[in-house]
């Protein structure tokens, strides 16, 4: 039976349209949640069956891992790693809900199949760069040239059309 992992969008948004009892999430979710409205929408999905999960931790150390190499690092919250790292103890079975780009980008790198809750679902795979807006160098990371001194821009180093991407 098909599970799905939900972020805070779920919560947030409230339209996801998937019976509370085949919702998995993580502990720090709630800590997102800052409308009463969506409180109020975590609270009942507990009571008709949501289950609140801790990651393992070495699945986070996983996505952390392949967060780096596709350099989505940066953009990535403390949640927003648990909840991939949930997402992908259970990638066989799951569908991960989420609006998140960052998100939906590692977590396709990961074999993870990606379900949006209000926005468009991402297209492409991308890598990200950083370049300096002073002398225009690449780097891997960082927010100042070390060359320079200018602030470093996130750039898209390359597109990996369609790949790891899974339609659900």
């Amino acid at each position: 039976m098909t599970s799905y992992i939900a972020d805070s969008a779920v919560f947030i948004m409230g339209n996801c349209g998937v019976d509370s009892s085949l919702l998995i999430t993580v502990p720090s979710v709630a800590d997102e949640l800052k409308s009463r409205d969506s409180m109020l929408r975590f609270d009942l999905a507990k009571e008709e069956g949501l289950r609140v999960e801790w990651p393992e931790p070495e699945m986070v150390k996983e996505v952390r891992k392949k967060a780096e190499q596709t350099r989505d690092s940066e953009e990535l919250s403390k949640t927003d790693l648990e909840i991939l790292a949930k997402a992908f103890e259970h990638r066989e079975t799951a569908v991960l809900l989420t609006d998140d780009y960052a998100v939906q980008n590692v977590a396709v790198q990961l074999g993870i199949q990606v379900k949006p809750i209000a926005q468009k679902k991402i297209k492409d795979v991308l890598i990200w760069q950083k370049q300096c807006t002073g002398c225009k160098k690449t780097f891997d990371k960082g927010d100042e040239c070390p060359i320079c001194g200018s602030p470093l821009k996130k750039k898209r180093k390359r597109k990996l059309k369609g790949k790891g991407y899974q339609e659900s």
